[in-house]
């Protein structure tokens, strides 16, 4: 990448694994992407499941689930960062028509785009009490890439990049996540290349 050229900000983007990415925590991977800037890149993996659903993970931290229609969904495995630590991506609380006194979270990154991810217990009493977001995405751990880290992986051909649709980490089940981003792009798996790097 020319020194002079314009950063690229990939914030609300996914990162879809190339076939030759073959790190296990990686390997056939799609990222959101919650921020990217001059410092290094954010995210959480979407497409790959724990052994763990929201029933279980709210056991653990001791709280009742009040909403029927999360307690089978999984937690993920976000990235190999902070395994121990529980990461929300949601629909933004305006958008998802709810009450002023549920609007602010003690710890949220708001998303261009239209997502926010909160990392603050508030957010489990929440959904805990019946309410939160409409559609969730849970993880443990998350995904962090150091300054100028990501635009390396990307200058190896190790990624593609589409604008993130939320459609597809909240609608699609999760084992047909990596083929409906890549259709994002107009591809299949069966045409990419195997080895990162070579066409």
């Amino acid at each position: 990448m020319p020194a002079d050229s314009a950063p690229i900000n990939l914030t609300h983007h996914f990162l879809i694994a190339m076939p030759g990415l073959e790190d296990e925590t990686f390997n056939k991977s799609v990222v959101y992407l919650c921020e990217h800037n001059q410092r290094g890149a954010l995210g959480l993996i979407i497409n790959k499941p724990s052994d763990v659903n929201l029933k279980r993970l709210f056991d653990k931290v001791e709280l009742p689930l009040h909403r029927p229609d999360l307690s089978k969904a999984l937690v993920f495995q976000g990235g190999p960062m902070q395994t121990e630590r529980g990461f929300v991506l949601h629909d933004s609380m305006i958008s998802s028509g709810a009450h002023s006194d549920e609007l602010a979270y003690a710890s949220t990154m708001v998303i261009p785009g239209g997502l926010e991810m909160t990392t603050s217990r508030d957010v489990l009493e929440a959904l805990s009490s019946g309410f939160g977001p409409r559609r969730v995405l849970v993880s443990l751990g998350y995904s962090a890439w150091g300054e100028g880290q990501l635009e390396t992986e990307l200058g190896e051909n190790t990624w593609l990049t589409v604008g993130a649709d939320p459609e597809v980490i909240f609608e699609t089940p999760f084992e047909q996540r990596y083929d409906r981003a890549l259709g994002l792009l107009g591809l299949q798996a069966w045409m990419l290349s195997p080895h990162a790097g070579h066409a």
